[in-house]
């Protein structure tokens, strides 16, 4: 079975509660949709420091055109909204953690993909949008099977990213009046 495969079977259960979570979002609403963007921001940019200073550059090279922490601070800035607080970086020991938790950030990209169509043309949507060049996805699926890494590191690493985006959303949640 790929590691790809193993993921999605083994984190099922938490995407679902993620999915759940956020789909209570109405993107088409200003303020729902500047919640949503925070509480991305209390996640995406702790997650991509963790695995830049972890190494991932020795792991897939196109890393700087995969970042999306820019553009989602851009996004949340255009609409006139402050940065949250971060959450704790994930501890990402070994190449397997760091295959594992790119899988959540790079899976949630394709969600953004479909998710940015809820979204108002007036409203900033870089973010959502997809901005790795053509052919990246695959490129990152066959790379990660080709891995050869533990499976059990890279589920624990990937569980753990979507306990940060549900810990996330729910402070986010809470947060609103």
């Amino acid at each position: 079975m790929s590691l790809r495969s193993v993921l999605r079977a083994q984190t099922a259960d938490c995407h679902a509660e993620v999915d759940k979570l956020f789909g209570t979002f109405d993107l088409s609403i200003p303020g729902q949709y500047r919640t949503f963007l925070r509480a991305h921001a209390r996640v995406v940019p702790a997650a991509e420091n963790a695995l830049e200073d972890a190494g991932i550059i020795r792991l897939l090279p196109d890393w700087p055109e995969r970042k999306r922490t820019q553009l989602l601070f851009a996004d949340i800035h255009e609409l006139g909204d402050r940065l949250p607080e971060l959450l704790p970086p994930p501890a990402l020991h070994g190449e397997a953690a760091l295959w594992g938790a790119l899988y959540v950030l790079e899976g949630s990209k394709l969600g953004g993909a479909v998710l940015t169509r809820s979204v108002p043309d007036h409203l900033p949507s870089r973010y959502l949008t997809p901005q790795a060049p053509k052919g990246a996805m695959r490129t990152f699926m066959d790379r990660l099977d080709a891995s050869g890494v533990d499976d059990s590191a890279a589920i624990s690493a990937a569980r753990g990213i979507f306990d940060l985006f549900l810990k996330a959303g729910q402070l986010e949640l809470e947060a609103v009046p």
